[in-house]
């Protein structure tokens, strides 16, 4: 078998255009002309020796080994950028405070902590794992250097938009009638108030017409997807960070009213973060678009008023 050695800047190409769903947009970020994009696709496709794309619809789609390939691609990627950080900031030293939603505890926080503490060795990092309107107030009052959080809408200075996810209904995986029946309230599983997702499921029941009834409620993630999994009611939330024991429920066919999205942000206590905040803020961006849904619409816009 023939050794081949991979174009980064292909792969860096290649992944950016997935993970923004647009090839034209990839070459907007990354400072290309689309033809050169274009040429750097073919170019990976030669290097693997087998079909990356296939077409889908007026679109493209990942092959098997295309699929096989953004893995890879994303791996080689970070290990790179890792290594640059490494060296260049090889003197960073002192200590950041990371705030972040339970969503993202285990698909996101071991992924930004072992990727920074490896670079940065002699960081200290403090992680706080909470709700959205604890972590942006933990922010606001210079608690917290940077936090990753569901926006409830509370305008923070130092906010930017990272993406737009779908909310989901959220049932048991084992099929259990939860949906809504003969005029019987809807079995409710959420957050203690003040949440915000409790809110809007609520709302959007009330607005559809449909009656609910708070089955049951808790301070922990954890005992939201207890209590779904065990049949007690349903809940909403995203796709991410979703155990086994529960799964999405298309609303069509539950009977559901749809959802809205949900909008992501990032705060920041400075409005130019120290390099030791800036720094984890990166990977802990690059860390949440690749755990990101199918669908979920990424934003880039820099630092922003959040008004």
């Amino acid at each position: 078998m023939r050794r081949v050695t991979f174009d980064l800047d292909v792969l860096r190409s290649f992944v950016t255009g997935m993970e923004l769903g647009s090839f034209a947009k990839a070459a907007d970020r990354l400072g290309r002309s689309t033809s050169a994009i274009s040429a750097q696709l073919k170019k990976l496709e030669e290097q693997a020796a087998t079909p990356i794309f296939r077409k889908s619809g007026r679109g493209l789609a990942l092959t098997e080994a295309g699929e096989t390939m953004l893995g890879y691609a994303r791996r080689l990627l970070d290990l790179n950028d890792e290594a640059a950080a490494a060296i260049h900031d090889v003197e960073l030293e002192g200590w950041v405070r990371l705030g972040l939603q339970e969503d993202f505890g285990e698909a996101v926080l071991p992924e930004v902590l072992g990727r920074f503490a490896r670079a940065h060795p002699r960081v200290k990092i403090e992680a706080r794992i909470a709700r959205s309107h604890e972590l942006a107030e933990r922010v606001t009052s210079g608690n917290l250097d940077i936090a990753l959080a569901w926006h409830s809408g509370e305008a923070l200075p130092h906010s930017r938009h990272v993406a737009d996810v779908q909310m989901r209904w959220i049932g048991p995986a084992k099929r259990i009638e939860t949906s809504p029946r003969n005029g019987e309230p809807l079995p409710l599983v959420a957050f203690e108030a003040p949440c915000l997702l409790r809110t809007v499921a609520t709302e959007t029941l009330d607005r559809a017409g449909l009656s609910w009834r708070m089955a049951f409620s808790s301070p922990s993630l954890g005992g939201i997807w207890a209590a779904v999994a065990a049949g007690l009611g349903l809940t909403i939330r995203t796709e991410i960070g979703l155990p086994a024991n529960v799964s999405t429920l298309t609303p069509e066919i539950a009977g559901l009213p749809a959802l809205p999205k949900l909008a992501l942000f990032l705060y920041s206590r400075d409005a130019e973060p120290e390099p030791v905040a800036a720094r984890l803020a990166d990977i802990l961006l690059d860390a949440a678009r690749q755990a990101l849904p199918d669908g979920a619409r990424a934003n880039d816009d820099g630092l922003r008023n959040a008004t």
